[in-house]
């Protein structure tokens, strides 16, 4: 593993030369996008079968999801650049320029429950109803998605040394992700810094494969229209609330040191809980 630009230390994995992009005709395509392309087919694949073994149909999810692609592309711009505004403010331009990076997934979640909301309400659907199949197809893009991260050699945490400590090489990583507690932890071999980090973007992906597992087994145990969205709201805001306070790039509050994402996340935690348990007892 000795020169290897990632590295899971105690796991004896590495790769030695990890690139980001791919050169096609001359035109650079990066990986994350094309992570993230994949997880958007692979979550509307199962959306789809979710909804044909419902007996919905099938291109109803298919109408939406281009929908919902557009404007939660949107909600994850509009998002980050809000909380990262100083960023912005004296180059507005860079607002649109997306390949320079800046998209947060709780953004595109909000912008794909509005987008469902007035989906439904034009076309006179059930919005309970078609949020319990999206969801499925939702968490299934984070996972796949989160993997887009590592490419990119962002979205970790601070130092560690535990069993999935991962170890990059520190001229990979942007500045602005460079916690203190990392930096005084840095590793110097053969001359190369290096620095050792929580992979977050693993545990999330992980942690949603989880929650994946658990809906797809419960789905058919379902008590009412709207129980899928609520479950994965409380398991999916869970899982970030923990995982959020490990990072060293969460976005802060305006004018504080709290990580929005785990503010979202507790309301989320609280909002569905009282949920399923007020329709569940009102089922009973």
């Amino acid at each position: 593993m000795v020169g290897a630009d990632v590295a899971f230390v105690h796991l004896g994995i590495a790769v030695q030369n990890l690139r980001n992009s791919i050169s096609i005709f001359g035109f650079r395509i990066a990986y994350y996008g094309i992570i993230i392309g994949i997880g958007m087919l692979a979550g509307i694949w199962l959306t789809q079968a979710d909804a044909k073994r419902r007996g919905q149909d099938p291109e109803l999810y298919l109408d939406f999801a281009l929908y919902a692609i557009i404007f939660s592309i949107i909600g994850a711009r509009v998002y980050y650049v809000a909380f990262q505004w100083d960023l912005y403010r004296d180059q507005p331009l860079q607002i649109f320029n997306l390949r320079a990076g800046g998209l947060a997934i709780y953004g595109g979640v909000i912008g794909g429950i509005l987008t469902a909301l007035v989906y439904t309400r034009i076309r006179k659907l059930s919005f309970f109803s078609i949020a319990d199949s999206a969801v499925l197809g939702l968490v299934t893009g984070q996972i796949i998605g989160r993997w887009g991260n590592f490419f990119n050699c962002e979205a970790f945490g601070g130092y560690t040394d535990c069993l999935f400590a991962m170890r990059i090489k520190k001229s990979l990583v942007s500045s602005l992700m460079l916690s203190e507690d990392v930096l005084n932890h840095q590793i110097i071999e053969n001359g190369v810094e290096y620095i050792q980090v929580h992979p977050t973007f693993l545990y999330e992906s992980c942690w949603n494969l989880g929650l994946l597992i658990f809906m797809l087994w419960y789905r058919k145990r379902k008590r009412f229209e709207g129980e899928m969205l609520w479950i994965y709201l409380l398991g999916y805001g869970l899982g970030r609330f923990w995982i959020e306070g490990l990072r060293t790039d969460s976005l802060l509050l305006w004018g504080t040191g709290i990580a929005v994402s785990q503010v979202l996340s507790l309301a989320l935690v609280v909002v569905a809980a009282v949920m399923l348990a007020s329709r569940r007892f009102a089922h009973r």
